[in-house]
């Protein structure tokens, strides 16, 4: 029917350009007007020498060639004075001709008609031919595209053994159904952002060789009350041709979030509406019927519970993050496509990785490798990945941003105040790096390396963090005597963690094991409304925050006072260097304990150091000479 209407349209269309057309050509074709009294001026000085006649329309042609055109009121009276004349006279039916009568009025009236009959047809029946704008969006991947099979998901190995069994489903669901067992109806992913929801959704389809409509739950939603369930139901019955099949609704909270109270109106009604049709729908299945819908969701707890009771989505499987192993596996994976050069450690890059999850290694791998061919290398190597990796988590180095004396002076204090804080705090996570150059809005970063992924947090662990955060407050103070702006984030970051100490995790014998405060995180759990508590609790927390920061601080305080030489050669050397990995940190903190414990000997060309003859000053050819810093 929408085929027809726009074959009408393209008609008329068509009608309206040749009317133009034939119009245009008849102005053009149209000689010069004469005025009648002249044309019977001329006719009596005989110097006309042709006319043709057209009802009273005159077109004359004179002695000299010329043509013009004029009109007689009396044709008539013209007549006898054009017999006695020896003019060529020609004359012509002045009625239109029928195809002139037909592309000019028969034409625009029919597709006129036909246009209103094709909307009186459609609204009599009741809206059941869907407007196009209130058609699926569905993008269909069919057998023809290269599929995306296991093989290319990596890192989540439960998950892909559990799904394994949906594959069999399709596959074979005589071999299930002969026992009784009915094919689930639906299968929830649920994770943080990037952990490869919708590429597992992917892999599963092109397992089991079916149809896989994706769509993405916004997509359901329109301005036009209504239009989301329309699309619904034109969705499933569109699968229900291709069965079996696979449906995916990608970001599913964006419609099935929790329906709320009764006289809703305007976009909560609509997506009411949607998510009313997704469960009838869901419901309809009957056990025959080889259709999955997979959904997938970074917010769990906001869904509403209609959609995770058993019947409508009866799998509900949760993808973390990867452990060490399954990272190792994912860059694999993401370095088939790439050249890694000879010597590369990838279970080193997947150590000094914790916490990326798949999307953000694929990033790491692409990063690394636009790094190496940005600086003409032949393959990626191990100084590439962590190139990528600051990058990533702390942004783009800022090369051409001027910063003064004494600012880059606040900065390498600040930096070597972490870096021996957490040096000196026994179960610490080593240092990695310190760095005082710029990199997106950090103007510097001392960057730590966990040991292992770690599940759960002791409370010396986050004391000894809070610590290490105050220790750059801490050495401004020590070694500069003044005090920043430079230690916002710092202070920013540890007041958290002492608050979600305090309120979360009951990690406090004032206040107790009580919590006080829920996630704010927004992932698995239901959302418990908010604890009340009186204002003398209010005021023990307050005061037990920040009793565990300052206590902290005194303790970075501490340590760093003990250490104030060895902070000022290391800031010192920062200054220089800009940048000092674990090992060179180590080798400047042996040569200063060395200096400490030693006497010193004169020379004509001043004070050597005899740390000089320790076993790592072989490592220090690259660092400033003693005696820039000494």
């Amino acid at each position: 029917m929408t085929k027809l209407i726009y074959t009408l349209f393209l008609v008329a269309v068509l009608g309206v350009i040749g009317l133009a057309t034939a119009l245009f050509w008849r102005l053009e074709n149209t000689s010069p007007p004469l005025k009648y009294n002249d044309f019977l001026t001329n006719l009596e000085n005989n110097e006309v020498a042709e006319v043709h006649l057209k009802g009273g329309n005159i077109k004359l042609t004179d002695i000299y060639g010329r043509e013009f055109s004029t009109f007689s009121p009396d044709v008539g009276d013209l007549m006898d004075k054009l017999a006695p004349k020896k003019i060529a006279i020609t004359a012509e039916d002045d009625r239109p001709s029928p195809f002139w009568n037909l592309f000019t009025v028969t034409l625009p009236i029919s597709v006129i008609l036909i246009g209103w009959l094709l909307l009186m047809h459609t609204q009599q029946r009741g809206g059941e031919e869907e407007p196009e704008f209130a058609k699926n969006k569905a993008i269909h991947f069919d057998k023809n595209n290269k599929p995306i099979t296991f093989d290319d998901v990596a890192g989540i190995p439960e998950a892909k053994e559990e799904l394994k069994e949906i594959v069999n489903f399709l596959k074979e669901p005589k071999k299930f159904s002969r026992l009784g067992a009915s094919l689930p109806k639906g299968v929830l992913l649920q994770g943080l952002p990037g952990t490869g929801k919708t590429l597992l959704a992917k892999a599963i389809a092109g397992e089991a060789g079916v149809p896989f409509y994706s769509f993405s739950g916004s997509d359901f939603v329109e301005m036009f009350v209504g239009v989301g369930a329309s699309r619904v139901r034109d969705l499933f019955r569109e699968a229900k041709k291709n069965a079996p099949c696979i449906v995916f609704i990608d970001e599913i909270d964006a419609v099935g979030a929790r329906r709320s109270g009764a006289g809703s109106v305007g976009g909560q009604d609509e997506r009411s509406q949607t998510l009313n049709a997704l469960l009838v729908e869901m419901d309809g299945f009957s056990r025959d019927d080889t259709i999955i819908v997979l959904a997938a969701t970074n917010r769990p707890d906001i869904l509403d519970p209609a959609l995770r009771r058993p019947g409508r989505f009866d799998r509900q499987i949760t993808i973390l993050p990867p452990d060490v192993k399954g990272r190792l596996k994912i860059i694999q994976v993401h370095s088939q496509r790439v050249t890694i050069s000879d010597g590369v450690d990838l279970a080193e890059v997947a150590r000094n990785t914790p916490g990326f999850t798949g999307a953000e290694l694929a990033n790491l791998v692409n990063e690394a490798a636009l790094i190496a061919a940005r600086e003409g290398k032949e393959g990626i190597e191990a100084s590439d990945f962590n190139e990528a990796k600051d990058r990533i988590l702390i942004g783009v180095e800022r090369k051409g941003f001027v910063i003064s004396k004494d600012d880059r002076r606040t900065m390498a204090y600040h930096e070597a105040g972490h870096a021996i804080v957490a040096r000196h705090i026994p179960g610490a996570d080593p240092i990695q790096k310190i760095t005082i150059i710029p990199r997106g809005r950090a103007m510097g970063h001392t960057q730590q390396q966990s040991l292992v992924d770690r599940q759960a947090y002791t409370k010396e662990y986050l004391q000894a963090k809070i610590t290490i955060l105050m220790g750059g407050r801490a050495a401004e103070r020590i070694g500069l005597n003044q005090q920043t702006t430079g230690a916002e984030d710092d202070l920013l970051r540890a007041t958290q963690i002492a608050t979600k100490m305090v309120c979360q995790w009951g990690m406090n014998e004032v206040v107790g094991p009580l919590a006080y405060a829920k996630s704010d995180e927004g992932f698995l759990g239901d959302q418990a409304s908010q604890l009340i508590y009186s204002e003398t609790t209010a005021r023990h927390i307050d005061m037990e925050v920040r009793k565990l920061v300052e206590d902290s601080y005194q303790r970075a305080h501490a340590i760093l006072l003990q250490e104030k030489p060895f902070l000022g050669h290391l800031a010192e050397i920062l200054l220089q260097t800009e940048t000092l990995d674990r090992e060179e940190m180590e080798i400047i903190f042996e040569c200063s304990q060395k200096k400490l414990s030693s006497e010193t000997t004169e020379s004509s060309e001043g004070k050597v150091h005899e740390c000089m003859t320790c076993p790592a000053a072989s490592h220090c050819a690259h660092l400033p000479s003693p005696g820039d810093y000494y």
